[in-house]
């Protein structure tokens, strides 16, 4: 039932915040009993793709695109994982290279005008504050999300989504103070520069030393605080 749902609502276009139906509706226009139909909608609710509302003009209505609703799985449970400390930051880490490393060379790949200019504008927000600051993590959360969309698949965007959900605040809590603005904005700019020369292999390096500084700082504040 959950399929057949997600089928009707991807032929005919609906996005998120538009009205699927009720469950009399649905049920109706499916064929099969409500047991049957609430099933179905508890395994897509169970899965943020769709809300159900009570009362007048409730119903059931499209929560989120399937990819976004894998990206809020995938938040969901690394945020449990790093809640009850069955992984670590440092854990935490080493996915976020193996992931991001090569989607900075799928973005140079494919980086258009555009793209680079967004990364550049995104680096001139982090430079007029301080990480930590709202204004400084938020230009470095669109900076590393604009090289996910940059890639143009939208599977890559939601396997993203829990660096950004989850590990981004959580790490900017942890060791935030301990960064270098300096070294963050010049590590940023060599990525920007190699996404703008289309520079596969130069992102891909540039990604992976950006990277590899967030593990040092890491590995000190640990070091540190033990």
């Amino acid at each position: 039932m959950a399929t057949e749902i997600r089928s009707f609502v991807e032929r005919e276009g609906l996005k998120p915040g538009d009205r699927i139906g009720t469950e009399q509706e649905l049920a109706t226009q499916f064929g099969v009993s409500r047991p049957t139909l609430r099933e179905g909608l508890r395994l897509l609710a169970g899965n943020h793709l769709i809300r159900s509302t009570q009362g007048r003009g409730g119903g059931i209505f499209v929560a989120s695109t399937p990819n976004e609703g894998i990206g809020r799985n995938i938040s969901d449970s690394i945020a449990a994982m790093l809640a009850t400390e069955s992984v670590s930051f440092g854990e935490l880490l080493e996915a976020r290279m193996v992931l991001e490393a090569p989607i900075a060379g799928l973005a140079a790949a494919a980086a258009t005008v555009e793209t680079a200019d967004a990364l550049d504008g995104f680096i001139a927000e982090a430079s007029n504050a301080q990480p930590g600051d709202e204004t400084f993590n938020a230009a470095d959360a669109a900076f590393h999300e604009t090289l996910a969309k940059a890639t143009g698949n939208d599977l890559l965007m939601a396997f993203m989504r829990w660096v950004l959900d989850v590990l981004q605040p959580s790490l900017i809590k942890h060791v935030g103070a301990r960064t270098s603005k300096r070294s963050i904005l010049a590590q940023h700019r060599a990525i920007a520069a190699a996404v703008r020369a289309n520079e596969v292999a130069g992102a891909e390096q540039a990604m992976r030393r950006h990277l590899e500084y967030l593990v040092e700082v890491l590995r000190r504040n640990d070091t540190a605080a033990g």
